[in-house]
């Protein structure tokens, strides 16, 4: 008879499992954020770990810099730091399953991270060695990315490295690792930027709200993508030579409602990677189910499956509702997060931008608009703009 960890293991159905990166450049204030989350979590019902990064646990445990002299190995340690990592999630992950409650894992760093500290084609030699991709490993192994900007940049007072005594970076070497970092996660679909544009305590508290958001639970954060209508497709010739992007191609299936409730909906995504060639890397599914709260908020709960469940999950589309297929290009500029979708069905031609960003209070949040786009007009919360513009609506035959 099976125990019931056992049980909970070989379930297909359980609970949510979550499993969340907190990266960024040095003195950022992840030691402070993944304990903050880690309390508020747990407060709420969730089962949580932290996942520690594995390249201080073995610089904490005798691998020092000297090792680095012997030719050959910062590629083996790369590696081995690498595998560490996915070693200890996927452990973590394992231990929350079989737990049978619904769990989140905090990840001080991610498998990208290493990335910054090797040349791009050495890093994709080494995955390919290792018999994996960017895409298993930044989009289908977490659920979301939070990126804590350096204090070095916008908080520069604050500045110190007396938390972590594996980092000695400069003010200039951290602002430089820290854009180097973004620049590591640009793809990921949900990259979340927390800066420094309110003091420490406001930062931790907007990192709790937009992770709140993911796991279902009401946040004071009312909006956290500001959209706009583009004149035209964009013209990736266009963009400076210093904007890191990529592509994607994206297929979205709304799902029938198993009960009589219009104040929610449910669909599933597949996002597959596209390379400069136009070759297609790999795909990542998700399941995302939308709800609207007695207040008019919409609470989107997120979940990375597998490609098994989304092809079973897509014989119960709602078949009064469009297939959305879409382009979608994702690219940083002046810290924050933009995707632009280029919609191929319903509607051929619309191009919307999104741009993720905060608005606690009724105000519409500023955005800093990147200039090589041809921007027609900001997108309003009305009806008529929902109606024609939006994806769900568009939807419907």
């Amino acid at each position: 008879m099976l125990s019931e960890a056992e049980r909970n293991l070989n379930a297909t159905d359980g609970p949510p499992i979550f499993r969340f990166v907190f990266t960024g450049g040095p003195c950022g204030g992840k030691t402070t954020a993944l304990a903050r989350v880690f309390s508020y979590l747990r407060e709420r019902g969730f089962e949580c770990i932290t996942c520690p990064e594995a390249y201080t646990t073995l610089s904490s445990n005798g691998m020092n810099v000297d090792f680095f002299s012997t030719q050959g190995m910062p590629k083996v340690i790369q590696r081995t730091v690498l595998e560490v990592q996915m070693a200890l999630e996927d452990g973590i992950h394992r231990v929350l399953k079989a737990r049978g409650k619904p769990g989140v894992m905090l990840c001080d760093r991610g498998t990208m991270d290493g990335s910054v500290y090797m040349p791009q084609k050495e890093f994709s030699e080494l995955l390919s060695e290792m018999d994996t991709n960017i895409v298993q490993i930044r989009d289908n192994r977490y659920d979301a990315i939070f990126h804590l900007i350096t204090a070095a940049d916008g908080a520069e007072p604050f500045y110190t490295l007396e938390n972590n005594k594996v980092r000695t970076e400069t003010k200039e070497e951290a602002r430089e690792v820290d854009q180097k970092t973004q620049n590591a996660w640009v793809g990921h679909p949900h990259f979340y930027f927390i800066d420094n544009s309110t003091d420490f305590e406001g930062k931790m508290s907007r990192l709790v709200d937009t992770l709140s958001k993911i796991v279902g639970l009401p946040s004071n954060l009312k909006r956290r993508s500001a959209k706009f209508l583009l004149k035209s497709k964009p013209d990736l010739s266009k963009f400076p030579s210093d904007i890191a992007y990529k592509e994607f191609e994206v297929e979205k299936i709304y799902l029938k409602h198993i009960h009589d409730d219009k104040s929610s909906y449910s669909f599933i995504r597949r996002r597959t990677n596209i390379d400069p060639d136009g070759r297609r890397l790999g795909s990542v599914y998700q399941s995302t189910l939308a709800q609207w709260t007695e207040d008019g908020e919409l609470i989107e709960q997120k979940r990375i499956i597998s490609e098994r469940e989304y092809m079973s999950t897509s014989a119960t589309r709602d078949t009064s509702r469009h297939v959305v297929q879409q382009r979608r290009i994702s690219f940083l500029y002046n810290k924050q997060s933009f995707v632009v979708h280029i919609f191929q069905s319903p509607k051929e031609g619309l191009c919307i931008l999104h741009a993720q960003v905060e608005a606690s209070g009724k105000a519409e949040p500023e955005v800093d608009l990147p200039p090589f786009l041809e921007v027609d007009r900001r997108l309003q919360d009305t009806d008529e703009d929902k109606d024609t513009f939006g994806a769900y609506h568009l939807s419907k035959k």
